[in-house]
């Protein structure tokens, strides 16, 4: 069995773009590509990976990165899945300290870590110590920074809400998601300042200008805390008042408009 499963989630046209960890013994890849259009895949880099005997590759005819980590839950083989798109690079030490800590503690079915960009600097704010993951938590989780233990998952029947991450209508809020059903379903999960992943500064999830950003954003404060999340809702507004816009944008974040 492998002791990891590196799982990627991309586009057909983005493929070639995907920079995997060197071989490593008794890990493995999975790249699930969403190709609804049946584009061919192209790219001197994809050739090398497809030569790789540790490299599984499966097509989704559909959209929505939801579906294709869904879909690496699903294929992998390894005790271990972290998950990878194809602008991440992996650190295969920290990596290799996460898989230790989870090791050493099997009561925890989720590890989230660390990140970096692309100039070394530390993407966000973390906290400074080791802590269990909440639901008030965890809300800045980002998939490249969480390693799963397979089993565990697949025993809880968790899965990510395909109903939101990019290429659904909800394109924000798949991690965070996926954690809360976690910790609901009787799993465990816990933040390790370790750095597992380097990624571009921009991401999906630091999109604040728009109204429909607002709304995505209200609409997983809904889906996780349900008749709570007003209150949710303006607790972190206040916090976040100028990305919002203003007064005027928090009352709207409040109510979900």
């Amino acid at each position: 069995m492998q002791k990891l499963t590196v799982g990627y989630s991309t586009l057909a046209d983005r493929v070639g773009n995907i920079v995997p960890p060197l071989m490593q013994k008794n890990w493995g890849v999975s790249i699930v590509i969403q190709n609804p259009e049946r584009i061919a895949w192209r790219g001197e880099r994809l050739a090398q990976l497809m030569l790789r005997d540790d490299v599984e590759v499966q097509e989704l005819e559909s959209l929505g990165v939801a579906k294709s980590r869904n879909r690496n839950i699903w294929l992998a083989k390894g005790e271990y899945l972290v998950f990878g798109d194809d602008d991440v690079e992996f650190d295969v030490d920290g990596l290799t300290k996460a898989i230790a800590y989870l090791d050493d503690h099997p009561q925890y079915s989720l590890l989230l870590a660390m990140a970096k960009d692309t100039a070394g600097k530390i993407r966000k704010r973390y906290p400074n110590k080791i802590q269990q993951l909440t639901r008030y938590n965890s809300a800045k989780a980002a998939t490249y920074e969480m390693i799963i233990r397979v089993d565990a998952i697949r025993q809880l029947g968790v899965w990510f809400d395909e109903e939101f991450g990019a290429g659904a209508k909800n394109y924000l809020g798949d991690e965070y998601i996926f954690v809360v059903d976690m910790i609901t379903a009787g799993g465990k999960g816990v933040f390790v300042p370790i750095v597992i992943a380097t990624h571009p500064e921009e991401s999906s999830g630091s999109r604040w200008g728009t109204a429909r950003d607002r709304v995505v954003r209200a609409t997983i404060f809904s889906r996780v805390f349900g008749s709570l999340a007003p209150f949710v809702r303006l607790a972190f507004g206040l916090r976040r008042i100028k990305e919002l816009g203003g007064l005027k944008n928090l009352l709207l974040f409040v109510l979900a408009r």
